[in-house]
Order: structure tokens, then C-alpha cells, then sequence
């Protein structure tokens, strides 16, 4: 640990970040993990960025893989992105059981519903950066957008909701 790491994670622990999961479909399974690093970088063309740590899973199938969906957690979903945030390689049908959820019809991956929103993007540049993988996607669809919903936030290192 450099003596920058503690600082700096308390540094950035201070800025609200919106919670999502991203999904990918393997070959055999479904992934996914959760963020609070997915951006908004274009609006044309429509792109966003997500980060995700290098050595993980989800990193390693993203690479082979282009199409991903990404669903951004309302309140009340914080279990769900408990669950997605567990280390290791759990089903992400496993992880969505009892939860509504459906496949995206660009991606084919799983879309948890009752969020703030859910889109579907496509790989379009790849940027090692550090420890994580920067992964830029062009939108392919927006699944929904429900804004009456409060979204979830996670802020000094806890899952809040934004009222």
C-alpha cells in the first residue's frame, strides 16, 4: 500500500457515486458485478464509461465479450448490489433469484428491473488504467427509465438513498 492509498480512498469515499450492476452474457453463464464508476462521456454518439478492477472475472469476459448491460439500482435494491458485490464468480442468475429481471434484447444480457434506469451498450474502446479497465460502450438501447424512483448512492463507503 502506498501512503497516498488510505488518503485517497477516503478522499474519493466523500463524492456520491451512482450504484449499478453490469451484466454480461458468457457462453455458459451470466456475470456480472457492481459499480459506482459508470459515466455518462457522449451524447453523440451516446457513450458511457464504467471502471472495473483488472484481475476480476468480469474483466477477463468483457474482453471477449462486447455487448454488456448495465442496471442502475434504485433504493431499496441494496441487497442486490450486496450480492453482485461479492468477490469471486457467482451466477448472476443465482445472484437475481426472486428478483425481477429480464434479458436485454441487444445484449442478451440480464437486466434487474425496478431500478432508475437500465441500458445496453456495446464496447467500443478498451483503457488499461492502474488497477482497473476502462470500458467505453455506445448505447444500444435504453431499456427503461423510471424517474420517479429515488436512485441508490454509495457515499463514505455505504449505500445511501438520494430523496
Amino acid at each position: 500500500m502506498t501512503s497516498l492509498e488510505g488518503p485517497f480512498r477516503e478522499a474519493m469515499a466523500q463524492l456520491a457515486a451512482g450504484v449499478a450492476v453490469i451484466t454480461v452474457q458468457e457462453e455458459r453463464d451470466d456475470i456480472g458485478t457492481t459499480v459506482s464508476s459508470l459515466m455518462s462521456v457522449s451524447l453523440e454518439p451516446p457513450l458511457v464509461l464504467v471502471s472495473i478492477a483488472s484481475q476480476s472475472y468480469v474483466t477477463e469476459v468483457l474482453l471477449r465479450r462486447d455487448r454488456w448491460a448495465a442496471s442502475l439500482l434504485a433504493d431499496g435494491q441494496q441487497a442486490i448490489a450486496s450480492r453482485f458485490a461479492t468477490p469471486g464468480r457467482p451466477s448472476a442468475r443465482l445472484l437475481l433469484a426472486g428478483v425481477a429481471h429480464h434479458r436485454g434484447a441487444h445484449s442478451g444480457a440480464l437486466i434487474v428491473e425496478g431500478g432508475v434506469a437500465a441500458l445496453e451498450a456495446e464496447s467500443v474502446q478498451v483503457v488499461p488504467a492502474g488497477d482497473h479497465t476502462l470500458f467505453i460502450g455506445e448505447v444500444l438501447g435504453v431499456d427503461y427509465v423510471d424517474a420517479t424512483r429515488a436512485p441508490l448512492v454509495r457515499l463514505r463507503s455505504r449505500y445511501r438513498a438520494v430523496t
